[in-house]
């Protein structure tokens, strides 16, 4: 596969299917976080502002969505039912996408980081 320039490109460049769940989840971000800047970070999509928020990338059976350790961790009774790894969560393409969590996810991950933030600028 070429190495895409664009989150558009990234998901254009996937099966059909995987595109409509990587647009789903794209929605379900911004909706949260409309204010977070998009691109490809590691070469897969991102929304990030001073910090990444979360990334995700589409495969052949899954899509990975990568919140960071803390937010895994924090979530871990609702991720039950997924494969997960330290920073990292599997749905599987044959089932419908948690897009509630993931908003839920990514909205702990604004305040995570805002709050490193403020952490930051009071040792200034």
């Amino acid at each position: 596969m070429k190495k895409a320039r664009s989150v558009e490109e990234y998901i254009k460049n996937l099966p059909i299917e995987v595109q409509n769940k990587l647009n789903q989840i794209r929605t379900s971000i911004r909706s949260v976080a409309p204010e977070a800047n998009e691109g490809l970070k590691w070469g897969m999509p991102a929304f990030y502002g001073r910090r990444i928020l979360v990334t995700f990338a589409g495969y052949k059976h899954h899509i990975s969505f990568y919140p960071t350790p803390s937010a895994v961790k924090a979530f871990k009774k609702d991720l039950s039912k997924y494969k997960t790894a330290k920073g990292s969560i599997q749905f599987p393409l044959d089932k419908p996408l948690p897009l509630r969590l993931i908003s839920r996810i990514t909205k702990f991950r604004i305040k995570e980081n805002l709050e490193k933030d403020s952490k930051w600028k009071q040792k200034d």
